[in-house]
């Protein structure tokens, strides 16, 4: 009796993975993806700091917001955050205009310069302080907290081996199911690791008085996430 070949091509939440007909006539695979998580609790953080100022003349809003951004860098130097955390994102001098309805045209009535600070906390316990400090010093935005682990490298890597795990285990299981069992690994690629939750909370501290209550700022646990796209050798069953 002439034997046929079986073809078994079986999929799982496939992403990203493509097989080319000429892989597909040769043999029959099993198609997995698959993605392994680790949970990690942020040590560090970042957040911007704005610092600007509305006047007649270019020069004096640049004036202005210049020792706006001497006062906050001086008060970071007092937390422990040095000019190599916080340097400078951004800065811009631009014409401020209203628009007139009676004239029907935009009339120039001054000048913003705008300073963005990009802040570093490499102690996350000290976020709070820091934050308390350039609002004390005369900050007028605290925005874009983003948060992150210093042992990121070493937990991806952990990710990355329970995203090949996971593979391998459900690849066996649905080999199995129909009827044969998996083989040799033949192909394996990976995504990008990200968080599952995007670490960020956006936090507007408008200019005010330092208050007598330090400002808290507590981030949840988050996961590292690595999927993995696999292709696998189906060996099915002899047939007699």
């Amino acid at each position: 009796m002439q034997r046929k070949l079986l073809f078994w091509s079986v999929w799982l939440s496939v992403i990203g993975c493509c097989i080319s007909p000429a892989g597909q006539a040769e043999e029959s695979q099993v198609v997995v993806s698959a993605t392994g998580r680790v949970s990690v609790k942020p040590d560090m953080a970042k957040f911007d700091v704005v610092v600007k100022s509305d006047a007649k003349t270019a020069d004096k809003a640049a004036t202005d917001t210049a020792e706006k951004y001497r006062a906050v860098q001086k008060s970071l130097r007092t937390e422990g955050i040095s000019l190599d955390d916080s340097p400078t994102a951004s800065y811009t001098v631009a014409p401020r205009s209203e628009w007139d309805q009676s004239l029907g045209k935009s009339i120039l009535k001054g000048y913003t310069a705008r300073h963005v600070i990009s802040v570093k906390v490499r102690i996350l316990e000290k976020i709070g302080r820091a934050i308390d400090a350039v609002v004390g010093a005369g900050a007028d935005e605290v925005q874009s907290i983003t948060f992150s682990s210093s042992q990121y490298d070493m937990l991806r890597q952990e990710a990355l081996v329970a995203a090949v795990e996971n593979a391998r285990r459900d690849a066996g299981v649905m080999a199995k199911a129909a009827g044969g069992r998996i083989g040799q690994l033949m192909e394996v690629s990976v995504n990008q690791p990200s968080y599952r939750d995007h670490p960020q909370m956006d936090v507007m501290a408008m200019r005010a008085a330092p208050s007598a209550i330090s400002t808290e700022i507590a981030p949840k646990e988050q996961d590292i996430m690595v999927t993995i796209s696999s292709r696998w050798r189906f060996v099915a069953p002899s047939l007699k």
